[in-house]
């Protein structure tokens, strides 16, 4: 069965999916997106991701492309069209095709919406959490405004190959002030030596992720005491453990860092027990 993608009202062959050249997500990165997962047939936290997205386009001054009743359907339709049980889906939204300027395109200008659905491997997730995964740490060299999630993500790319090319699988970000802010498609995480789950506050210079935002409430229905506060590398080193969150993957163990072990090199008890009961904290619809 082929993939089929969801183009501007229309639903159409993924192979045969695009958008025109001037549209200002390709000239200018001027967009934004959102990724959500698909667990056993259910959407997980499309409130939340929904509000982000809403909020992304608020602040770039960029139109909603339809209701948000509209958009549930479409995404629900493109879910099902995939037949994806799990996996996730991608939402992309720009601010139109127009004449390439700098400058915002006329009023009225229609904004581009694209929606795509796949289906994830669980055998790839189960073993990243059976063994861990390792990071490097990178100078955090992104524009100010990375609570918006827009698509100009040239710094991640450049810091995700940076970590493939050093045998890892994710980059860590560090300010000038030597602070960890997030990680290049992650937020960041560990645990001290008191048993503290640590993690740096949204208010600026991160994203605020939905799977952050939802372990936080895990973490409080699991008895956990969580600051949220600036850390350093050396912190984060000596952490009893680390993990990432994201959408796509909730929870993976971090067991080594530019090359030390964290540890004892294994995954924590910590990160799996939010990861097991993630899911019934976390908001579901049917598709």
């Amino acid at each position: 069965m082929p993939r089929i993608s969801y183009v501007n009202g229309q639903y159409v062959t993924h192979s045969e999916a695009a958008v025109h050249i001037e549209d200002r997500g390709y000239q200018f990165a001027d967009g934004v997106y959102e990724v959500c997962e698909i667990r056993h047939g259910y959407i997980v936290d499309i409130t939340r991701h929904l509000d982000r997205l809403h909020r992304s386009l608020s602040e770039l001054r960029i139109a909603a492309p339809m209701s948000r009743a509209a958009m549930v359907h479409v995404i629900r339709e493109t879910v099902r069209r995939n037949k994806v049980k799990n996996g996730l889906f991608y939402m992309q939204v720009t601010r139109g095709v127009a004449r390439r300027d700098h400058v915002f395109p006329a009023e009225g200008t229609k904004p581009s919406i694209v929606i795509t659905a796949k289906s994830t491997d669980a055998s790839v997730i189960a073993k990243k959490n059976a063994n861990g995964i390792k990071a490097v740490t990178v100078s955090d060299n992104r524009w100010d405004r990375v609570d918006i999630k827009t698509v100009g993500l040239l710094p991640n790319v450049m810091a995700r190959q940076q970590a493939k090319e050093a045998g890892a699988q994710e980059a860590i970000y560090v300010d000038r002030d030597g602070f960890v802010t997030e990680g290049a498609a992650t937020n960041v995480w560990f645990v001290d030596a008191d048993g503290t789950l640590v993690t740096r506050p949204a208010e600026h210079g991160i994203l605020k992720g939905i799977t952050r935002t939802t372990l936080l409430d895990v973490g409080a229905k699991l008895g956990l005491k969580v600051a949220e506060r600036k850390f350093t590398v050396a912190e984060m080193l000596a952490a009893r453990e680390v993990f990432i969150t994201a959408a796509t993957s909730i929870c993976f163990p971090v067991v080594s860092i530019d090359g030390q072990t964290i540890a004892n090199g294994h995954p924590g008890s910590v990160s799996q027990n939010i990861r097991e009961a993630f899911f019934d904290v976390a908001e579901k619809i049917a598709i």
